[in-house]
């Protein structure tokens, strides 16, 4: 993943699930590691160590390796038992080993004993890894605890492909929110020229591309077809190799394929015809003209017309392009293709209208589409996630509940509690995102709504020791909108306010008629948030860079409501604010005719 908030997002709920094994299954450690498109499977959460987790992770091991150990283990149900004597992996390439006294025992707990359970999808294929190290009691697990681990371990499966799925769509949401972009931004415009101009920014960073090259075919002579280097001008590419791009550029359109071309192993494409001489200057073009490891090659048209193919090039030694990537650039190339189309035919008025019409229902119904995704995984998540809270209540009103029995209910009842919580928002998020949901506007009055608000909020604020200054209107301040969503809107930015303001601060709440219309102020005197972060606070998952701040549990889901809410009420929202020196959150909303 390329998206540093998707990434945090994903490793935060792997890490609950780990901390979850240790606090109820009778290790302390347990460490989750996933499968990367490069054949490895990373460490990406450690609980029950600090050590164990300083050592892990971030590192990665050969799924070969792992394969091998896991056909050599004893098979404990789902579990994979790998006893010292039989583990093939050195100790030094383990990473961490336990600082337990090797015993004669054979029921001891030896320092290099694994215990894992191998997490596969529904196609077979290994996604990740559970590891359990060092039993409380320092033996090996007998068959109560196998079968106590092996329960937690299904549960564990299915959590982790939940999350791999959710990462996954939140990533190619992302992606295609870059496509959208580029095509909002170059649809109007008329030369080939200002259209890189304007893409390449967007391309390079959604895409994580080091370089980018557009070869565009003229109609007529492909002798004039035009290369054009998005970071170094336009430059000088072989004649051949002009060629060589036109056709494998048609043949990719036609099959609506990508190619990914290493220094390694030239794609082959269609019956594209490439001697090894020319193979091997093609590579020696990469490497010395392109400066690039790797290069993802898009066809770019329209329709049934291909008009040009587009070179994403990066270097290093993880270069490689996943299939969400690839699938994302060829959504570009088509969009591309369309703004080319619309440059070369501007003239065609009433076929742009057509087209422009085309492409914001295309738009519009990407939005439907993921409203209606996070809205069906939210409510199949909650229903189960219902099950789980009412039976844990049950179970802790046993009148044979022991303290032993009923601190793992608490521990799983928190964790679904804050599931619940995400989920929640989710569903909100999924409402006010969907552009088929209609707005029923009403007069609402927004002098009340902050009274409810802070009701609601009093516990949190007494708690934080906060202090809160109103200035509010002898008279109503009348907002025209959906009364229930200007409240959700309201509640998000006081308790932001409250949750980012340490103790025995200030926050100020004002109410004003202006001539835009009604005005709503939270200004607070927490730890700010950096001007960099700014750039990005709407966004949907996104956390904060400020460890601060990443430190108090939240979803980055509050603000994109908010800022959903606002859009959709046609209103406009501000944000102020300077690292250690408090926020201003200016809300503007149509007033009540």
């Amino acid at each position: 993943m390329n998206q540093p908030d998707i990434e945090a997002v994903f490793v935060d709920a792997l890490q609950n699930i780990a901390e979850g094994v240790t606090d109820l299954v009778g290790f302390e450690v347990a460490a989750i590691s996933i499968a990367r498109d490069d054949h490895t499977l990373e460490m990406i959460a450690v609980a029950g160590s600090a050590e164990a987790r300083d050592q892990l992770l971030g590192r990665r091991t050969p799924i070969s390796d792992i394969e091998q150990e896991l056909r050599d283990a004893e098979a404990w149900g789902d579990l994979r038992f790998v006893p010292h004597e039989r583990m093939t992996i050195e100790a030094d390439k383990l990473g961490w080993v336990p600082d337990l006294e090797p015993s004669d025992d054979p029921e001891r707990w030896h320092p290099l004993d694994l215990l894992l359970a191998p997490i596969y999808d529904e196609h077979g294929k290994l996604r990740g890894l559970l590891s359990v190290d060092v039993p409380h009691d320092r033996r090996r697990p007998g068959l109560v605890m196998r079968e106590q681990l092996q329960r937690y371990a299904h549960q564990t499966r299915r959590s982790v492909l939940t999350a791999l799925e959710r990462a996954q769509l939140a990533e190619q949401v992302q992606l295609a929110d870059t496509a959208r972009r580029i095509v909002r931004e170059v649809s109007s415009e008329l030369s080939i020229d200002r259209i890189i101009e304007i893409c390449q920014p967007a391309v390079a960073t959604g895409l994580g591309a080091v370089g980018m090259w557009l070869q565009t075919f003229d109609q007529d002579d492909s002798s004039a077809d035009a290369v054009y280097g998005a970071t170094e001008g336009e430059i000088l590419v072989p004649e051949e190799f002009k060629v060589l791009g036109r056709g494998a550029a048609e043949l990719l359109w036609a099959t609506q394929e990508v190619a990914v071309v290493t220094e390694e192993q030239i794609p082959v494409i269609g019956g594209l015809v490439m001697d090894v001489d020319q193979a091997q200057r093609l590579r020696d073009f990469m490497d010395t003209t392109l400066e690039a490891s790797t290069m993802l090659f898009v066809p770019i048209g329209a329709g049934q017309k291909c008009l040009g193919n587009l070179a994403l090039t990066r270097r290093g030694p993880k270069a490689e392009w996943t299939v969400v990537e690839q699938n994302a650039a060829l959504e570009i190339g088509r969009d591309l293709g369309r703004a080319m189309l619309n440059a070369r035919t501007f003239e065609r008025e009433h076929v742009l209208l057509a087209e422009v019409r085309v492409l914001l229902e295309e738009v519009q119904e990407l939005a439907r589409y993921k409203s209606r995704l996070i809205a069906t995984i939210a409510h199949e998540l909650k229903n189960p996630l219902t099950a789980i809270l009412g039976h844990v209540e049950m179970a802790q009103a046993e009148p044979t509940a022991t303290a032993a029995s009923t601190r793992p209910m608490s521990a799983i009842q928190r964790a679904a509690v804050r599931m619940r919580s995400t989920i929640d928002d989710l569903l909100v998020l999924a409402e006010v995102a969907d552009p088929d949901t209609v707005l029923n506007p009403a007069a609402v009055d927004l002098v009340k709504v902050i009274v409810d608000v802070l009701d609601l909020l009093r516990v949190n604020i007494d708690e934080q020791g906060l202090d809160v200054v109103l200035d509010l209107p002898t008279k109503a301040v009348y907002a025209w909108g959906e009364a229930g969503g200007l409240f959700r809107l309201c509640v998000n930015l006081v308790s932001n306010a409250v949750k980012y303001t340490p103790r025995g601060g200030v926050i100020t709440i004002s109410l004003s008629h202006t001539a835009q219309g009604a005005q709503l102020t939270v200004t607070d005197t927490g730890m700010g948030i950096s001007a960099e972060d700014q750039e990005r606070l709407f966004e949907e998952f996104f956390r904060s860079t400020n460890r601060e701040a990443v430190a108090i549990p939240g979803t980055g889901l509050g603000l994109a409501i908010v800022h959903r809410i606002v859009e959709r009420h046609r209103g406009h929202i501000r944000a102020e604010s300077n690292l250690g020196s408090g926020s201003t959150f200016a809300v503007t909303l149509p007033s009540a005719p």
